[in-house]
């Protein structure tokens, strides 16, 4: 696969400007390709390196950066100190909240750090400690932003969810890490809509027996709600604690910081624990070099509190950035909404999900770049699923001509990113720009060789990054392990497709992602387990079973969900009505399939094992890899056949 043509190089003189040329620089190598080679065969020196350019607060400590097992084995630091401790001036808007309905709050970076103080002595007063965990369930507000600072500040673990998570999904989730803490809004809004969800506060409170404390924030802070019973209104909660000092508890660089959710293909979502510095360095690495952020810099990332974006765009703070939360649909009132606030707020970085860009594409008559003054835009991120060519084009086009489009891809499991964008070399349609700073990255095929440019193969990294998991909650080990080494020994395999691209010699040069290489579905961007839906549609008495696979679609991915159903019944449009209501009410919106299929038999393994992978390989036309496991082979052929897949 050859490197397509350049949409955008950027100008000598800005590339040079760039924090990437800086730390090219500062290494004494030539450019950001040799600085990348440098920080794979030199780790422990690499993040030393960026431990100090970034300005990271704490105490180092003796050990070397990396030892071959551990990074900053002596280091004591705090997330939340770190996330405060650079405020370019505390009048500066360090969090703005808009909403679909153009409604603003600012929060002054001095208002930030005495909110956290009250937040953090509320914990206290509630006797949170190091390693309790605080659990949100809320949109992205500042609220939510407070809260995991403050959760930091005294050491505890922060998890969190979005308020479109149904009962059994929030239980799937924080029931597995009991919090003895929780935050939540009795009411959010999206696509011009008001959804009430103070019922299902009260019932998800029922099932968490570990709870200390339950809070809430008002999702009308015009409107006066009724709290559940027993929990406390967000500011009558802080008050008794107004005027608090700072404290932030310095802990080691393997803290458990956050816990984030990943599903896999059986039992309940993964809960991924991430370690305190290795997120932060992970994060001020792909903000400030890959990124280009800075002091002033205004970013907005659309993201809800329930992926682990939200968690990337947090960290902003860091690098004394503006941290702008939409809360709301990206399409209502209009889909122009999005370039609306990048222009009130003269953002410098938009970031968005893949699909954003594409649904964008296919709005007839929508060009901001006729509407719009984007001229402080400097950086469009997009991830969440492949970023296509024809995105590419249209991004330059119709939004503005001169931008860093950084198409990154990572994944919640290690909480950043594998291959992202590089602002000091030019853009190609189709294309990430290459490995990030620090990631061993390479594409390997079935036999665990790597693969040349143009070959598709398995995304794999070398675990010599700092926010490698401490593991899954609750786990001895084993399903860790299973789900990230044991494909190919050595490398972390993410379950990503990926192909090199060439350049002109023939070297490698940039990575096009092709989608999920196993079962895990990626909707919209998060990732969600098949057990979730299982779960839920096997419950009606009119399924027998099921089985669900992403299916690379226009540019995307969408759910397919086959169902074998019972004896008599007919898979007509009030069940397929019956199926995606329940899926709604239990999970969420994005679980919910596009397209159900009924089927007389389900590809299942000799050891009574339904084959998600067969399936995922039939619906995406890809060969099927080992049928000779394949109990009854024969169940892949009708759905080969199958009209709605094609519709």
């Amino acid at each position: 696969m050859t490197a397509s043509r350049p949409l955008w190089t950027p100008a000598p003189d800005r590339a040079d400007r760039t924090r990437m040329a800086d730390l090219t620089r500062r290494a004494g190598v030539g450019d950001s390709r040799a600085l990348h080679r440098w920080s794979v065969e030199e780790p422990s020196a690499f993040w030393e390196l960026v431990w100090d350019d970034t300005g990271v607060i704490g105490d180092r400590g003796d050990a070397p950066a990396f030892d071959g097992d551990r990074f900053f084995a002596d280091a004591r630091l705090s997330y939340a100190e770190n996330l405060l401790g650079h405020a370019p001036g505390p009048d500066v808007p360090a969090i703005v909240d808009v909403d679909e309905t153009g409604r603003e709050r600012i929060t002054s970076w001095a208002s930030l750090t005495a909110s956290v103080a009250a937040a953090a002595a509320a914990l206290r007063a509630d006797g949170v400690t190091v390693g309790d965990r605080v659990a949100a369930w809320l949109p992205n507000v500042a609220e939510t932003m407070v809260l995991a600072l403050a959760a930091s500040a005294v050491g505890a673990t922060f998890t969190s969810t979005s308020p479109d998570f149904g009962v059994d999904g929030v239980i799937d989730r924080f029931g597995q890490v009991d919090p003895v803490v929780l935050v939540a809004t009795d009411r959010y809004r999206y696509g011009g809509k008001e959804f009430v969800v103070a019922d299902r506060v009260a019932e998800v409170v029922a099932r968490l027996p570990s709870l200390r404390r339950v809070v809430i924030v008002p999702g009308d802070h015009d409107a006066a709600g009724t709290a559940p019973a027993g929990a406390t209104w967000w500011d009558e909660w802080l008050a008794p604690h107004d005027g608090a000092e700072p404290r932030y508890e310095r802990l080691p660089f393997d803290h458990p910081l956050f816990v984030l959710y990943s599903s896999g293909t059986t039992g309940a979502p993964k809960c991924i624990v991430h370690r305190t510095g290795g997120v932060l360095l992970m994060h001020l690495k792909e903000h400030q070099y890959h990124t280009d952020l800075r002091p002033g810099d205004r970013l907005l990332y659309f993201t809800t509190a329930g992926w682990m974006m939200w968690n990337w765009l947090l960290s902003a703070l860091a690098s004394g950035v503006t941290v702008v939360c939409y809360d709301g649909s990206p399409f209502h009132p209009a889909p122009t909404v999005l370039y609306d606030v990048a222009e009130r707020y003269r953002l410098t970085t938009l970031g968005v999900s893949a699909k954003f860009i594409d649904a964008c594409r296919k709005t007839d008559g929508l060009s901001p770049i006729d509407t719009h003054d984007l001229a402080a835009l400097r950086t469009v991120c997009s991830t969440g699923s492949p970023l296509h060519a024809d995105a590419f084009e249209w991004v330059y086009g119709h939004v503005t001509p001169d931008v860093h489009l950084a198409s990154i891809s990572g994944g919640t499991d290690l909480c950043g990113c594998f291959v992202g964008g590089d602002p000091t070399a030019p853009v190609r349609a189709g294309e990430i720009q290459g490995p990030a700073l620090g990631m061993d990255v390479d594409v390997l095929d079935e036999s665990g060789r790597p693969c040349p440019p143009g070959v598709d193969g398995e995304l794999v990294c070398r675990p010599t990054f700092p926010s490698v998991p401490l593991g899954f909650w609750g786990d001895d080990g084993s399903r860790f392990r299973a789900a990230y080494f044991e494909r190919f020994d050595g490398w972390w395999t993410q379950g990503d497709f990926a192909t090199w691209t060439a350049g002109p010699d023939g070297e490698r040069r940039g990575v096009v992602i092709h989608g999920r290489s196993d079962a895990t579905l990626n909707a919209g961007g998060v990732r969600i387990g098949t057990a979730e839906i299982y779960r839920v549609v096997e419950r009606l008495d009119e399924i027998v079973e099921c089985v669900a696979v992403g299916q690379r679609w226009d540019d995307d991915t969408r759910i397919v969900l086959f169902v074998r159903l019972a004896d008599g019944v007919t898979l007509d449009d009030d069940l397929q009505a019956t199926i995606r209501a329940a899926i709604r009410a239990a999970c969420s919106p994005r679980h919910v399939p596009a397209v159900i299929a009924a089927v007389t038999d389900i590809p299942r393994t000799r050891s009574n094992k339904i084959s998600e992978l067969a399936v995922a390989d039939v619906v995406n036309g890809r060969a099927v890899r080992n049928t000779e496991a394949l109990a009854n082979p024969d169940a892949l052929t009708e759905l080969a056949t199958l009209p709605e897949l094609s519709a």
